[in-house]
């Protein structure tokens, strides 16, 4: 009997069109000889959603048609078996139109990416691919990202947080931005990826329009220095806190200057009518770097994943200041567009094979969640009577 894999995407998210993209491009090369692939497609107002259609990419080019001809579903448990439930049920005949085995969300940004999604399924005692509740939430956050990469003694760049009240007295925020930093200095929303919001600022007026845009997409902003010379180098790892490896590294062309959303998804990326995402990017695989500085990337490349806790496949962003030879690790990725395949084939890792590991990876945790206590017989509630506004009497 065939494993019953629902692949999670969308969401009320920024990088909504790009987890799509990303999602189905993967259904292409699930084993369907062992998986039953259940394309489950989430809403911008995350509402779930199955049907014939919901795994057609050009079937999004009109999404409201799409969902009046799919099938809204909730997920619930019942005895043990997560069913996908039509919702609204009608009051004849069956409702339940199917079960799920294990859940694979490749989804990107906040509320989806950062442990909301994941909270959500581990409630449910869904097994799912992918980092957990923790270290998908200190993942996409930026500032305690950096933090406990600096506890581990991972080298990353000074950074300020701010949020939107600092924002409230603009003048004042400037001044305290300017006597931290030096010009030019990099602005980004605390919680997004995709290069979403983030901006460089060469001056003082540069960097009030970099914190205005910064604060359209979140309530909290970092500032750090920018690196005038710039070369950035990327490197994923596939594993678990226990066993991890890296992949090959590779070298964006044309990084000098920030990455748009266009340059990484939409300019030069069409294939068969749809965006390849980020292995569209033009790119130097491998990297133009000296074999002894690949390792060292390789190498804390596995240490940021491991040091979060991470689990699947993550892509780890570095930054190399060319004036001074220093490596910085800038971001990870915890779920990076198109699952980062491109950088395991030059290993031999082909696509089919790192999706098999993947939720293999999900299987393991859930069986070793499994062994663990969770609960245990207490009588403490036969003995409690509340007393109203005075509290419990025990």
């Amino acid at each position: 009997m065939k494993i019953k894999l629902a692949v999670i995407f969308g969401g009320k998210s920024v990088e909504h069109e790009i987890s799509v993209i990303s999602a189905l491009q993967a259904c292409e090369y699930i084993n369907r000889e062992k998986y039953e692939v259940i394309p489950l497609y989430m809403t911008k107002g995350g509402d779930f959603y199955v049907g014939e259609h919901i795994g057609n990419i050009e079937r999004y080019k009109d999404i409201p048609l799409l969902l009046k001809e799919s099938t809204r579903v909730l997920l619930l448990n019942e005895d043990g078996k997560v069913n996908m439930v039509r919702y609204p049920m009608k009051k004849l005949g069956n409702n339940v139109l199917g079960s799920i085995d294990v859940a694979f969300p490749i989804v990107h940004g906040t509320n989806v990416e950062d442990g909301t999604l994941q909270g959500y399924l581990q409630t449910l005692g869904l097994p799912y691919v992918g980092c957990d509740v923790l270290s998908s939430a200190v993942g996409m956050n930026k500032y305690v990202m950096k933090t406990v990469f600096k506890d581990n003694d991972i080298p990353v760049l000074d950074c300020a947080c701010y949020n939107l009240t600092d924002f409230e007295n603009v003048e004042k925020l400037l001044d305290r931005i300017e006597g931290k930093f030096s010009y030019p200095v990099i602005v980004k929303p605390i919680n997004l990826g995709s290069s979403v919001g983030i901006s460089k600022a060469d001056h003082r007026d540069g960097l009030e329009e970099a914190l205005g845009l910064a604060f359209t997409f979140a309530q909290k902003i970092l500032v750090e220095p920018a690196i005038r010379q710039l070369k950035e180098i990327n490197c994923a790892v596939l594993g678990d806190e226990l066993e991890a490896e890296a992949s090959e590294c590779e070298e964006p062309l044309n990084a000098e200057e920030i990455l748009t959303y266009e340059d990484k998804y939409i300019g030069g990326g069409k294939s068969k009518g749809a965006s390849k995402g980020m292995a569209s990017l033009s790119r130097a695989i491998p990297a133009n770097i000296s074999g002894e500085r690949r390792e060292e990337i390789r190498k804390m490349a596995v240490k940021a994943f491991q040091c979060l806790g991470c689990s699947g496949v993550a892509r780890i962003d570095f930054m190399i200041d060319k004036e001074t030879d220093k490596v910085y690790l800038n971001e990870i990725n915890t779920i990076p567009g198109s699952l980062a395949f491109y950088l395991w084939e030059p290993l031999g890792l082909k696509y089919p094979e790192l999706l098999e590991r993947m939720i293999q990876l999900a299987l393991k945790r859930h069986r070793e969640n499994e062994k663990l206590t969770f609960s245990f017989e207490t009588n403490v509630l036969a003995g409690v009577k509340l007393g109203g506004a005075k509290g419990a009497k025990l």
